[in-house]
């Protein structure tokens, strides 16, 4: 049984979903702003805000959390370097921001921009 799961599977099996978040997210920080649907770019906000957060003290474990969540040295050393003292001053989160685009026009899927602020 169900029981109301808020998980966002993304018609994706967990290998697949994980790998699709894991290269979303690595755009984002890479290139700081990334076209995409509404619902991967929600599932992206809550981790992309959570590695910011982490990489604005980075502590060990930190640093190994972020390492396991993104695949290169690239990735990792923007977010500790430029985007962690960048957010020093943000306190509570808010790290990026969702536009709203005009949907797609193959499957008229919701299409919007996800940024970092």
């Amino acid at each position: 049984m169900r029981k109301r799961s808020t998980k966002k599977t993304l018609d994706r099996k967990k290998a697949g979903r994980e790998a699709l978040v894991r290269n979303l997210v690595e755009s984002l920080i890479l290139y700081e702003k990334v076209q995409t649907t509404m619902v991967r770019a929600k599932t992206v906000r809550s981790l992309v805000e959570r590695l910011i957060t982490y990489s604005k003290e980075p502590t060990l474990a930190h640093i190994r959390y972020i390492e396991k969540h993104l695949y290169t040295k690239n990735a990792i050393a923007k977010l500790t370097k430029n985007l962690g003292p960048r957010y020093k001053d943000h306190t509570k989160g808010g790290y990026t921001r969702i536009i709203k685009l005009e949907p797609r026009r193959g499957d008229a899927a919701h299409l919007v921009n996800i940024e970092l602020v």
